[in-house]
């Protein structure tokens, strides 16, 4: 697959089948993740999987928005070390360091036949707490990891139709040249 179509076909997947997701295609997902460029080299991404189903359970109960998640296999947490980035003009690139890995692993599941869900609604704290991190760790992001059903159910319905998902800015919308 050339690499714009991995890109084209990476989508915001809602509903997983339950189909065990090889140990090989995690462990490729975090390779793509590991090479990706961070603050000075620093690489604060820190990464926990998660398989067991009661922690998944519990990681969906933490967002009214997330219960969808209790069927996702595999749930990656996306955390950063901040003491491990910089900041500059403000910005605390420690988000941004962990959003380019976070990236780098979901076009690396899409690339694999994997479905994910970028997710920043959560409730920082529960998660922490329900998964024993630090307090100097912080949790940027979310992703469920698993094969997408076939059929898109409710869910997935309703958010597209909400979300107006598919509908993408052109390229005149977004680019300036040489000025604003």
């Amino acid at each position: 697959m050339e690499f714009i179509d991995i890109i084209r076909a990476r989508t915001s997947v809602r509903e997983y089948s339950e189909k065990k997701v090889e140990d090989e295609k995690i462990t490729y997902v975090f390779e793509c993740a590991r090479l990706a460029p961070s603050w000075v080299n620093k690489q604060c991404w820190r990464f926990i999987v998660i398989k067991n189903k009661e922690t998944i359970e519990q990681i969906a109960k933490t967002s009214l928005i997330n219960r969808w998640l209790k069927t996702a296999p595999v749930i990656i947490i996306a955390c950063a070390d901040p003491t491990e980035s910089g900041t500059n003009n403000s910005i605390e690139y420690y988000t941004v360091d962990v959003s380019i890995a976070m990236e780098h692993l979901i076009l690396a599941a899409t690339d694999v036949g994997l479905g994910t869900c970028w997710i920043g609604g959560f409730n920082e704290e529960q998660v922490k707490e329900l998964l024993e991190i630090p307090k100097r760790i912080r949790v940027v992001a979310l992703t469920p990891l698993g094969y997408a059903v076939d059929k898109k159910g409710l869910a997935s319905r309703i958010t597209t139709k909400l979300l107006k998902a598919k509908k993408r800015k052109t390229l005149d919308e977004i680019v300036h040249y040489e000025h604003w």
